[in-house]
């Protein structure tokens, strides 16, 4: 897994809307600027340190941050705006989000098992830094290379 940094795009847009958002109440977890098929999609993650995000909540921010891009125009091309949740099992791909998740719970997947046989590992995220993350389990603590994992998501229970 390799950290993923913003395109230039992306970060213009970051830059753009990250005032409107942040005085909102909200942060954004990621922009994503993203061609399916035939379509381009801005896609801006919201969150918020206080409570879960709503359909209200990106309903809130879609307005303003709308009406913005209408009238910059940074994205010459035609897209579709979607404002959304990373979700409750957010995928960790920037550094900011991992900034953001040490001490929180993740779900680790390797591309092959790791040493107690299992590709996927539950544990609190402890450190990290660009080559490699600290993971701790009830077992054991572990550091873990990014080069050796598929992906890491917040882990939630749903029991």
């Amino acid at each position: 897994m390799k950290l993923k940094k913003f395109g230039s795009t992306e970060q213009k847009i970051y830059d753009l809307i990250a005032p409107v958002v942040t005085e909102m109440g909200y942060l954004i977890w990621d922009v994503r600027y993203e061609k399916e098929g035939a379509n381009w999609y801005l896609r801006i993650f919201i969150d918020s340190e206080q409570e879960t995000i709503t359909i209200q909540d990106c309903e809130k921010v879609t307005a303003p941050v709308s009406d913005l891009l209408d009238e910059k125009d940074p994205i010459p091309q035609s897209y579709i705006l979607e404002i959304s949740s990373p979700g409750l099992e957010a995928e960790l791909i920037r550094e900011s989000h991992f900034d953001a998740c040490v001490g929180c719970t993740v779900r680790v997947k390797g591309f092959r098992n790791f040493d107690d046989g299992n590709r996927e590992i539950v544990g609190v995220l402890e450190d990290w830094n660009k080559d490699m993350l600290t993971l701790r389990t009830p077992e054991k603590t572990m550091q873990l290379p990014f080069s050796a994992l598929a992906f890491v998501k917040l882990y939630f229970s749903f029991e």
